[in-house]
This record gives structure tokens, C-alpha cells and sequence, in this order.
């Protein structure tokens, strides 16, 4: 059994940032083989991938929407993923999720969630 639980959401003004992590656990998992990604859900729309980096962290895809102010990375030691997210604005309130993928690359699909975080900005 795969568990992953986020962390670091909560309420943040405009032009602020918030540093997401995942953290995984399982009595033999290892995100060490996975891809990871993050996604998120804003009220009555679909759950969009913002973020994903692979099993070591040299290839990574980021949303148009968030390119150039949030950036995943990964610590396998810790089994642990992290978004951090910079310049946030009120269209980036979201539950935000992260997952993992069956693929050690960024393709294939995604086979564990977590519960999610809440995101919100203030205007």
C-alpha cells in the first residue's frame, strides 16, 4: 500500500509563495523508480497536471500556466517531492495533489494520489 500525503498548503496574498512537499510511504515503496507529479483542482473544473519530474529529476514538464514561477524537485532519500511556488496569483487557488507515476520517466500513467492541500490566494 502506497500512501502519499501533502503538506504546505494555506492562505497566501498575491505575489506570494507557498512551498508544497509530498511526502510517500509504504513498507516497500520507494519513489526512487517513479516519476512524480502534482496537480490541481479548482472549484467545478477538472484536475489539471501543473508539474512532473522524473525518477531523477533530469527531465521535469511544467503547465504553460505555471512555467517560470513554480519548480518541482525531488529527494528520493526522502521519498519525498516538493512544488515550490513563486508569484502566485488568485487563479492558482486549487486543492492541489500530488501522485505518482508507474513509469520512471514522464510518460505512462498515474497509479497512487494523495488527499490534497488547499491552496488559496488573496487578492
Amino acid at each position: 500500500q502506497v500512501q502519499l500525503v501533502e503538506s504546505g498548503g494555506g492562505l497566501v496574498q498575491a505575489g506570494g509563495s507557498l512551498r508544497l512537499s509530498c511526502a510517500a510511504s509504504g513498507r516497500t515503496f520507494s519513489i526512487s523508480t517513479h516519476a512524480m507529479g502534482w496537480f490541481r483542482q479548482a472549484p467545478g473544473k477538472e484536475r489539471d497536471e501543473v508539474a512532473a519530474i522524473s525518477w531523477n529529476g533530469l527531465e521535469t514538464y511544467y503547465a504553460h500556466s505555471v512555467k517560470g514561477r513554480f519548480t518541482i524537485s525531488r529527494d528520493n532519500a526522502k521519498n519525498t517531492v516538493y512544488l515550490q511556488m513563486n508569484s502566485l496569483n488568485p487563479e492558482d487557488t486549487a486543492i492541489y495533489y500530488c501522485a505518482v507515476r508507474s513509469a520512471s520517466v514522464l510518460y505512462g500513467q498515474y497509479n497512487y494520489w494523495g488527499q490534497g492541500t488547499q491552496v488559496t490566494v488573496s487578492s
